[in-house]
């Protein structure tokens, strides 16, 4: 076989593993070090395994991974985000579909503590779904509105997986993070605005409440929630005006939402205890995927078959960008039906990278179209991850199916935010550039 057969090969036993849903990170190392061998020698397969892993988890921009989830993990487990549904509730009762709405700000905000779409979807799927469901709020509306928003959690900074993109496109973190606040918000106001034009056309879909919270309530409910932005600010702020690599932003993160925590009584060593261990579980799931993806990087590049890819999509959209962002959108949303999020990047930035550098992308933009279209498919069937999440939270009170077809609401608005920030990349390239 010839080194491009064998890269092809590799490829399809690459999407055949995952298929067999064996872990994408197993699937990585795997294919990558039997293709090296094959594609060379057994010695230099071994180098390869002996050296990539230590460059790149020496790699300084992954410290901020533990960082940021170790601060999502604290906020979490000393009750940080409580009360956030319940504020909101009030703030934004008079909406129609306004306990929806307030779904959508509280993800939002619970996003920007957490990063992680699936901790976000969780979490709110265990406060919000109830409430709406014991309103008489529409089952499919109630459960794709949390399914939806959850995915915030990987737009809205910090997010793990703009730091895992940032450093295989080779951008800055910052800036990266910087990107995702507009696109992120812009993906909030869109949901709300479908909320409340289904709501207005189809009343029963959500129903109005009776609900006039007294003065001591509104203090009451707005005194939990004030931690929360005041950790959001404290980090994002840091990053923005220069004063802290995103790294020390997760680290002072954490510190501040442990003294949060303090101030609040809230805080115990079994919470940090718990709180460190699942960011070390965290923390490995990702670096084993990563490790993988690095290896599998090196061996498409060896291969061959990033290039021969490259000049069909060339060939196809010719010099025109948009059309070009459109083909490798189509590959992005057929990958999430199947592939979780993390992997579906991993294992195509090797290939399109180098197609994106030939036509001039600017990658921090980039970024954000391929983590919206990641966000689709957490909610797209089959593999619809966020979907799974609600449905496991709520142990079958609604059918999954009604789930994704809630979310279809919520897929088809994030294909006209999509839209709007392929039209204007001054959406996500606006607050980066001020950091220049």
């Amino acid at each position: 076989m010839s080194m491009l057969e064998i890269g092809f090969a590799s490829l399809g036993m690459v999407l055949f593993l995952i298929a067999l849903r064996v872990p994408i990170g197993i699937v990585l190392l795997f294919v990558s070090f039997c293709g090296v061998w094959a594609a060379t020698s057994i010695n230099v397969a071994i180098g390869m395994a002996r050296a990539i892993p230590f460059d790149f988890i020496a790699n300084w921009s992954f410290s901020a991974v533990p960082m940021f989830l170790l601060m999502g993990f604290i906020a979490s487990n000393s009750g940080l985000t409580n009360g956030l549904f319940a504020a909101l509730r009030i703030l934004l009762r008079r909406l129609p579909g306004g306990l929806a709405c307030s779904g959508v700000v509280a993800c939002a905000m619970f996003a920007a503590a957490s990063g992680s779409s699936v901790a976000t979807s969780g979490a709110m799927s265990r406060i919000a779904v109830p409430e709406m469901l014991k309103a008489g709020y529409d089952k499919g509306l109630a459960t794709g509105t949390i399914a939806s928003a959850g995915t915030l959690g990987s737009l809205i900074p910090p997010s793990l997986l703009m730091i895992v993109y940032a450093i295989f496109a080779q951008v800055s973190v910052g800036k990266l993070f910087m990107a995702g606040f507009l696109p992120g918000l812009l993906s909030a106001i869109m949901y709300m605005v479908m909320i409340v034009g289904r709501s207005k056309l189809n009343p029963k879909l959500a129903p109005t409440l009776e609900y006039d919270p007294s003065r001591a309530e509104i203090i009451a409910a707005f005194k939990e929630v004030w931690p929360l932005p005041v950790l959001i600010f404290g980090v994002l702020g840091g990053i923005f005006l220069g004063v802290m690599t995103p790294t020390e932003a997760g680290a002072v993160g954490a510190v501040i939402a442990i003294l949060l925590a303090v101030m609040r009584r809230t805080f115990s060593w079994t919470v940090l205890k718990n709180a460190v261990r699942d960011a070390a579980i965290g923390t490995s799931s990702v670096f084993v995927i990563a490790v993988g993806a690095t290896m599998f990087t090196s061996f498409m590049g060896l291969s061959g078959v990033p290039r021969v890819i490259s000049n069909a999509m060339i060939q196809l959209s010719g010099d025109n960008t948009i059309i070009l962002i459109i083909l490798i959108g189509v590959v992005y949303v057929l990958l999430g039906m199947f592939i979780e999020a993390i992997g579906i990047m991993l294992l195509t930035l090797p290939i399109f990278y180098p197609l994106l550098m030939h036509a001039n992308v600017d990658m921090i933009w980039f970024g954000i179209i391929v983590i919206k279209l990641l966000e689709i498919g957490m909610v797209t069937p089959p593999v619809g991850l966020n979907c799974y999440v609600i449905s496991s939270s709520l142990r079958g009170v609604v059918p999954l199916s009604t789930i994704f077809k809630g979310a279809g609401y919520f897929v088809l608005t994030d294909l006209v935010t999509l839209g709007l920030i392929i039209a204007f990349p001054a959406i996500a390239l606006f607050l980066p550039g001020l950091m220049d």
